[in-house]
């Protein structure tokens, strides 16, 4: 999954469920199931991303969307992850990124 985001300190709720294509309130739930995403929160109450939790996020729902883990099943594979199976989720990203851009190459010519 390629994300849309801009270079930015912090990220909105709503720019996220934006670019996850998601709803806010799942976010949200996320937060509280997941210890791993740990949002800052304005004077205002609202949740500020930074981009090691969009990272988080990624993983999150590559492991609960893509590849049809259950919550409990993807809160046990983060607890448990080998350092490789990391490392391989952001190889993939790499990859996945490299070919939208050669295919986006090749349809311009």
């Amino acid at each position: 999954m390629k994300l849309d985001l801009p270079d930015k300190r912090y990220y909105s709720i709503g720019e996220l469920a934006k670019a996850f294509d998601v709803n806010a309130s799942l976010l949200r739930f996320w937060e509280k199931e997941f210890d791993i995403l740990k949002p800052k929160k304005n004077a205002k109450g609202n949740r500020m991303f930074t981009p090691q939790d969009v990272q988080n996020l990624e993983l999150i729902f590559h492991l609960v969307k893509e590849r049809g883990f259950t919550l409990e099943g993807a809160k046990e594979y983060l607890k448990n992850k080998p350092k490789e199976s990391v490392d391989n989720f952001e190889i993939i990203k790499k990859l996945e990124y490299i070919k939208a851009t050669l295919l986006n190459i090749k349809n311009e010519l």
